[in-house]
């Protein structure tokens, strides 16, 4: 008999869910993964994580595109030093592409919610940032899934939509949600 290991304590459990779709083009893609490296690599950053409630968070990179396609990029990540944020951006620095499918946010949101459970890491925050260029069109439904993410494991979901208003009313209305998001 043996004793379940303890989860790690930390101020935010955060996963980044990356739109890599077929609309989504190489601009665009590198302006996702690129923008985490850089943020990863930032000593405001670094200084805003380790000054944080319990000065650590844990994260994981997800990319997603259609349906059935969504990939945990870079695992569940410890980042409570200045190298293990840079470590973490060399991680998704060396990431390549996982798909170029259809677009399923709503998909996306419910694979990233279950990834809290059972990750070895407890937080009383539980956040999902969703980047992406485009409505869905294929999956399950985007509000819906929302919903059901921040009646389960999520506290907040962030919008960082690409592309014009018609995405940004997309994502206010279907993938915002929770309190601070």
């Amino acid at each position: 008999w043996s004793q379940p290991a303890k989860a790690v304590a930390v101020g935010l459990e955060l996963v980044l869910a990356v739109d890599v779709s077929g609309s989504i083009n190489t601009t665009e893609y590198d302006l996702q993964k690129n923008g985490y490296v850089n943020a990863f690599n930032s000593v405001a950053v670094q200084n805003t994580i380790l000054g944080s409630f319990g000065g650590s968070i844990a994260v994981t990179y997800v990319e997603w595109s259609g349906a059935a396609q969504q990939s945990q990029q870079v695992a569940w990540t410890l980042i409570n030093s200045v190298s293990s944020a840079q470590s973490f951006a060399t991680a998704i620095a060396a990431s390549t592409r996982a798909f170029s499918g259809q677009t399923a946010p709503g998909s996306a949101i419910a694979f990233s919610d279950a990834l809290f459970s059972g990750n070895g890491f407890e937080a009383a925050r539980t956040v999902i940032d969703v980047s992406g260029d485009g409505i869905e069109n294929e999956g399950t439904d985007t509000a819906t899934a929302r919903n059901a993410a921040l009646a389960s494991n999520t506290a907040a979901i962030n919008g960082l939509s690409i592309g014009g208003v018609a995405i940004d009313a997309f994502y206010s209305s279907n993938v915002v949600g929770g309190p601070g998001s």
